[in-house]
């Protein structure tokens, strides 16, 4: 590409639009630590217990949560951050899908702090890519039967990886 366009080389890539890069031999590493402390600090959340899981296992939201309304700026810019750290955070990506139904309530900004006392506690989280010579397709799927309290939907994903 150098000898058709002007560029400079700056060498290996190690921040990227939030994201830290981290090369090594066959290998490669991306996590947001830098962006969730700042996620932390902007909500004065910096020295809150660390919680082990990013959703209680029997926490249903609901739409129609009659729990009290908070801030709606407040909210959807605190689980706007939370949705830009799912980029290289897959394990709070259906919680932080669960929070984005614009249900400002106080059931659900607690959720959210949640998951940010988890983003805490796990700040090294991210995700490794590295070279494999040996293709297997893996896939893994999930459901609820039921699970939505809102119209008793139920809830399914699925994920397949090559490599």
């Amino acid at each position: 590409m150098q000898h058709s366009f002007e560029m400079t080389d700056l060498g290996e890539m190690v921040y990227f639009l939030g994201m830290e890069i981290k090369q090594e031999k066959n290998e490669l590493f991306i996590c947001q630590k830098k962006y969730a402390k700042d996620i932390l600090t902007k909500f004065r959340m910096e020295n809150c217990k660390e919680t082990a899981t990013p959703m209680c296992q029997k926490e249903k939201l609901s739409k129609n949560d009659e729990a009290e309304k908070v801030d709606k700026t407040l909210y959807r810019s605190l689980v706007g951050c939370l949705m830009y750290l799912t980029a290289t955070r897959p394990d709070i990506l259906y919680v932080v899908s669960l929070l984005s139904s614009n249900c400002a309530t106080d059931t659900h900004l607690r959720e959210a702090k949640r998951v940010i006392r988890y983003v805490k506690g796990t700040l090294n989280f991210g995700i490794k890519f590295y070279e494999n010579k040996k293709y297997v397709l893996q896939g893994y799927s999930d459901s609820d039967w039921g699970g939505s309290s809102d119209d008793m939907k139920s809830t399914s994903g699925y994920c397949f990886n090559l490599g």
